[in-house]
């Protein structure tokens, strides 16, 4: 993301949550973030937002997750007490307070008068208790400045006057003017006297996801507004029975739809005029969406850009547009994974609207699980072969149960496969163990050699990947094969978003651990825990965001018996977040003072790159020298990211010219919640 697109730099610092329990025998354990399971709570205020359950600590997607204009993504009123109300007086009292609040809507609520717009303060969340909560007859405001606000699993409704196309009554569900920074998330939203939601003014940093927008005359209206800095993600919404604003996109920097339903129902009294529409000087990209019966389903005015890729029309007539150019990448701003459009309108009628629990985002199809044994008595006894049988584009978790044994394989992932669990079956991480020993410089059946990234035992390259409880190796043996010209011998490699890694060891030698991603310009998230990384020369390098949390990092001597290395080599692309190990133990049985903690790898000599690597609050054996930092290939350590703040052991040691630490204030805005933003990894 560009320097003018940001915006910002200035962050608040929150409270942070441990993502997962279980940690190796050298870490303390770590917490436990658990679902709730429904929304009943008592009749006065519960408990504070420390423990409130994760449907009340939830964090947006799309844009309003990105970072900026002072304010870390959207989280609503985590930070502040739960309060449960069933009167109007309540409600009112708690949405317009000063300080941040969750307040849970358990009952129907009627606005006095007909119409009445609460005027929501930032920091909020209102969320319906179940499927219980119900507006009647008015709605929210969120009005200049407003920011971080979450409005999720509400009905609201019936504020119509009795005029379809009223001009006289502005009686929206959700207005916004000049706010930023707000998710709007599985609601019900319907018979309203004007629209049901309008983004205006100038708001920005705005999500809209797995919504029921319905039976009414304007839908979602967005703009109204000469300038051009509205960032918008709408996705997995069911727009029916809407004349127009389907939405209408008036003047926006960049607006990202995806696999929404919009559905004109034959013989009805209401007949759309146009779907999605693109205005003035927006920017949009529309992507497996599925439109069903509608008229003019895709248009814009000559001014806009408009890019559309995916979809499905299905009984549509009239307009259907893209083109006037390119638009934007909207990986350069968050990471996502599209659902194939045939899936759209089941998932999407299935998932949208108020949940009994919001355990989880989306209502998705119950996980697959394929087996592998080596003994012949799962269904497969390659992992490659159970990764070949995933179809392409798969909309829910498949879950790859590896028996134990040593599979002597290399494992590919494609990109169009996402939502894979590699997990192995054994009481240890130990028992299950892929193993191969490709090398740089390892000639290939068809000519010419591997090179470092095609080295790796195990390669990722989809979307909401997960491994746990098994090993993934390279054994290439570089004292047998000093004759080869690369021994960059790499295990696992990256090259996706939202990559989980749990329990895992990732063992090798030089290069063992390839955190990248599936270019320079795309976000790529990585979290590791309670796993082991080993190796002794860049053993953890790349481009991506990535954390190595709770976890142990062994270092390890060379095919020579000498002690020397170095743990990351970071290739951050500017402006993203690199390499972050955290609450972990650097330990091995090398020399004292013979490993830095790292030096910038500026990939193909870019010096565009800015390389980052923090390690803090981490246990630091004796190996790592006491200046931790080193040059690389004549690019300074000094002019990229290099960081420590209050890590322990004999390997620590304090501030200075050759080790810099991080202030409090600094250390604020590196933690493992700021590099995930707004990811939260849970095993599926």
């Amino acid at each position: 993301m560009s320097e003018s697109r940001r915006r910002s730099t200035s962050r608040h610092r929150r409270r942070r949550t441990a993502l997962m329990t279980g940690v190796p025998p050298a870490v303390a354990a770590a917490g436990v973030l658990a679902y709730g399971s429904v929304f009943g709570l008592g009749a006065a205020e519960s408990a504070s937002a420390a423990t409130a359950p994760a449907w009340a600590t939830a964090t947006a997607d799309g844009f309003a997750s990105v970072d900026a204009l002072g304010q870390n993504g959207t989280y609503g009123g985590r930070d502040g007490r739960t309060v449960t109300v069933r009167t109007l007086a309540d409600l009112e009292k708690y949405a317009t307070a000063p300080e941040p609040y969750v307040v849970v809507v358990a009952g129907t609520i009627t606005m006095n008068p007909a119409g009445k717009e609460i005027k929501v303060a930032s920091d909020k969340t209102i969320i319906g208790s179940g499927t219980s909560g119900h507006i009647v007859g008015g709605g929210f405001f969120l009005g200049q400045g407003v920011h971080n606000v979450i409005i999720r699993n509400l009905t609201i409704r019936d504020a119509y006057q009795g005029v379809w196309n009223d001009k006289e009554h502005d009686f929206d569900a959700i207005q916004m003017d000049g706010a930023h920074h707000v998710w709007i998330d599985h609601n019900d939203l319907r018979h309203m006297a004007d629209g049901l939601i309008d983004v205006r003014k100038d708001s920005t940093y705005v999500t809209v996801s797995w919504n029921r927008l319905s039976d009414d005359n304007k839908a979602f209206g967005i703009g109204w507004t000469e300038n051009v800095v509205t960032d918008i993600t709408i996705h997995h919404n069911w727009i029916r029975e809407t004349e127009q604003r389907n939405p209408s996109t008036d003047n926006a920097a960049h607006a990202h739809l995806y696999n929404n339903f919009l559905e004109d129902e034959p013989n009805t009294a209401v007949r759309s005029s146009y779907g999605n529409y693109a205005r003035g000087k927006t920017r949009m990209v529309l992507e497996n969406s599925y439109f069903r019966g509608f008229t003019n389903p895709v248009i814009r005015d000559g001014t806009a850009v408009l890019v559309q890729r995916g979809s499905v029309f299905s009984g549509t007539s009239g307009r259907n547009e893209s083109g006037g150019g390119t638009a934007f990448d909207p990986r350069q701003y968050y990471g996502y994974t599209l659902d194939a459009a045939d899936k759209v309108p089941s998932l999407v009628k299935s998932g949208a609207g108020p949940r009994t629990s919001l355990g989880t985002t989306a209502a998705a199809p119950a996980a697959t699980t394929l087996t592998v044994a080596k003994d012949g008595t799962g269904q497969y006894t390659t992992v490659q072969a159970a990764v070949d049988a995933v179809p392409a584009n798969n909309p829910a978790r498949v879950v790859i149960a590896v028996g134990p044994g040593t599979y002597r394989e290399t494992v590919k992932v494609p990109s169009g496969k996402p939502h894979i669990t590699v997990q192995g079956t054994g009481a240890s991480r130990k028992d299950t163990v892929i193993v191969y020993n490709n090398a740089s410089g390892t000639p290939k059946p068809g000519g010419g050699t591997y090179g470092t990234g095609g080295s790796a035992t195990v390669a990722v390259e989809a979307d909401d990947f997960q491994a746990r409880n098994l090993t993934i190796a390279n054994d290439f043996d570089e004292k047998a094969n000093q004759s080869l010209s690369g021994h960059q011998a790499v295990a696992l490699r990256t090259a996706s978003d939202k990559v989980f890694l749990d329990g895992v060891i990732v063992e090798g030698d030089q290069d063992t651990l390839l955190l990248d991603t599936a270019s320079k310009d795309r976000l790529g998230r990585v979290y590791m825990t309670n796993s082991y990384v080993v190796g002794n020369v860049d053993f953890i390098f790349g481009r991506a965001t990535a954390v190595v949390d709770r976890s142990v990092i062994t270092l390890k001597k060379r095919w020579d018996g000498t002690s020397a290395g170095y743990v990351t080599a970071p290739s951050t692309a500017a402006g993203r977040k690199g390499l972050l190990i955290a609450n972990s133990t650097v330990t091995g049985a090398v020399s004292d003072r013979s490993f830095y903690l790292g030096r910038p790898w500026h990939a193909g000599g870019d010096a565009t790159l800015d390389p980052q690597t923090t390690v803090r609050n981490t246990t630091l054996s004796a190996a790592v020298r006491t200046a931790p930092w080193t040059d690389m290939s004549g690019f300074s350590w000094k002019d990229d990211r290099f960081a420590e703040y209050r890590n322990t052991g004999p390997g620590s040691g304090p501030a200075s010219a050759d080790r810099p630490q991080l202030t409090d204030t600094q250390a604020a805005d590196q933690e493992v919640q700021d590099w995930l933003a707004g990811w939260t990894p849970s095993a599926s």
